[in-house]
């Protein structure tokens, strides 16, 4: 297991999902984590008492909201950007209102966290977000939702030729369809527009990769482990899929 003590991480959405997994998988790694959220129950139930996860209520889409995070976190090694959020709609019925929201979430928000993140290191660090398959390819009625992952992968890129010269490194981690919440009202949706049954609907989901199952966090949390370890320095402005060879 890679041994991150003595390390501070930073997760944004950490309160539910794959956020949540990686609050537990780097403090089992020995690092001490702060998880960011908007609602202070979940984030309140993953860190159950733990001195090791530390909750930080943020709101990532906000400037202001984000320095204040880092100020409450105090110096980071690792800045995860993971939170985010979906809504569907055919491309034609998609509204400005919702196009603005899906950007704001799922891409400024990732600018902003990893902005912040990068200007309060002074040596080594980690800079990683959480984009999706939707980030590599196109899905129907997520236009939206994709534009901004396909607009994370860019960013990451770009950042990684930025920060070569240093000990820093970024990277996207791009999961398929999880087994988490956000899937769940994914599952909700189907059943409500087709009729399907639950089995039914995830069963639609999990076609898209060819294993035919749903990624689980814990291998999205790997993953970043793995960023974070020795012998990944050299990982730097990959998209990486976890998604059983859909890519």
């Amino acid at each position: 297991m890679t041994d991150l003590s003595g390390k501070q991480v930073l997760i944004t959405g950490g309160g539910t999902g794959v956020g949540a997994d990686m609050a537990r998988g780097f403090a089992a790694a020995g690092a001490r984590v702060v998880i960011a959220g908007r609602r202070s129950a979940p984030m309140e139930a993953v860190a159950d008492g733990s001195d090791q996860i530390r909750p930080v209520i943020c709101d990532v889409t906000d400037e202001t909201s984000v320095r204040s995070m880092f100020a409450a976190a105090g110096p980071c090694d690792v800045v995860i950007a993971n939170a985010g959020a979906a809504d569907t709609a055919p491309f034609g019925r998609t509204t400005l209102e919702q196009w603005n929201a899906m950007m704001a979430v799922n891409l400024t928000g990732v600018f902003l966290t990893l902005r912040e993140g990068l200007n309060q290191f002074t040596g080594w660090g980690r800079l990683i977000s959480v984009a999706s398959t939707a980030g590599l390819k196109g899905y129907g009625y997520v236009s939206a939702y994709t534009a901004a992952k396909h607009g994370v992968v860019g960013m990451t890129r770009a950042v990684a030729q930025e920060v070569a010269k240093k000990p820093v490194t970024v990277n996207a981690l791009c999961p398929g369809f999880l087994d988490t919440e956000m899937t769940d009202r994914s599952v909700a949706n189907i059943i409500d527009k087709t009729g399907m049954d639950e089995a039914a609907a995830r069963k639609e989901l999990a076609k898209h990769n060819p294993q035919k199952r749903l990624i689980q966090p814990s291998e999205v949390t790997a993953a970043a482990l793995w960023l974070c370890g020795p012998g990944s320095e050299g990982i730097n402005g990959q998209a990486l899929p976890i998604a059983g060879g859909e890519l």
